[in-house]
């Protein structure tokens, strides 16, 4: 059931460029409704060069509790943010951020330990795992050290930016020295687990992130992408038999942490 949007009602607001693959206004809305919470989340797409401009103007909003951050803000908006939790910290990026009741702000990540539970919903432990990611964009990068603080064993990782998949290698060498990690080629052969953290499936005619022959039945893949939820690369791993976890569980288990961070949890 829908509510009317009243002078009381609270304000979030998610931000990023493009929005029109983003699960949150509609999966947020709804709780709102559903739980009768007088809020509203609005979308609001805004291109790097008005970001910083918006993000002040939003600040004085007095009914604006929240913030709900997208590619490509998440390592600007810090420069807005006064508190950080340790994921953003470590990560260097946030995408979530809550007015505190002194007025300032605090932001987190939850790109990173949102995959991990999704993957656990699905039954996939990563502790001890072997692990194949393509991709070490700002995505990758909060994956990447959620898995290594979730316990993998190894791990390796592959970007067409070799310079951008090097950097990460060396931060997780750096704050992980028991992991196995090395930059390699895009072959997912001999891994307990596959990811796609790269945009590749996110459009009609994507190539896909890796070769689903190299996949044998026992190895787990997941992918990042949101819409469309089963993705090429998921379509194809299910026929070979793997089991996989989708970006809607990734979504869902960040939502749960959202919802707790804002106080909205049942």
């Amino acid at each position: 059931m829908s509510r009317a949007i009243s002078g009381a009602t609270r304000l979030y607001v998610l931000l990023g460029d493009p929005l029109d693959k983003a699960r949150s206004p509609e999966y947020y809305n709804a709780v709102f409704a559903a739980r009768g919470i007088d809020a509203v989340l609005v979308p609001m797409e805004v291109a790097p060069a008005g970001f910083d401009a918006l993000i002040r103007a939003l600040k004085t909003v007095r009914n604006l509790d929240g913030l709900i951050v997208t590619m490509p803000h998440k390592q600007t908006v810090l420069a807005h943010l006064d508190r950080l939790g340790d994921a953003a910290r470590q990560v260097g990026a946030a995408n979530v951020a809550r007015r505190e009741a002194d007025g300032l702000w605090f932001g987190d990540m939850y790109d990173g330990p949102g995959f991990v539970e999704g993957l656990r919903a699905r039954g996939i432990e990563p502790a001890r795992r072997s692990i194949y990611m393509a991709g070490c964009g700002g995505v990758a990068r909060a994956i990447a050290l959620a898995l290594a603080q979730a316990g993998v064993a190894r791990m390796r990782l592959h970007d067409i930016d070799a310079q951008r998949c090097a950097a990460l290698v060396e931060t997780l060498r750096a704050q992980y020295s028991r992991l196995a990690c090395e930059s390699g080629a895009a072959d997912p052969a001999e891994f307990d687990l596959a990811i796609n953290a790269t945009p590749l499936g996110m459009r009609p005619g994507d190539a896909l992130p890796f070769d689903v022959a190299r996949l044998t039945p026992s190895t787990a893949v997941a992918d990042v992408t949101t819409k469309p939820e089963i993705t090429p690369l998921l379509a194809a791993a299910r026929e070979r038999g793997c089991p996989i976890a989708t970006g809607r569980d990734m979504f869902e288990a960040q939502t749960a942490l959202a919802e707790q961070l804002f106080g909205w949890s049942r």
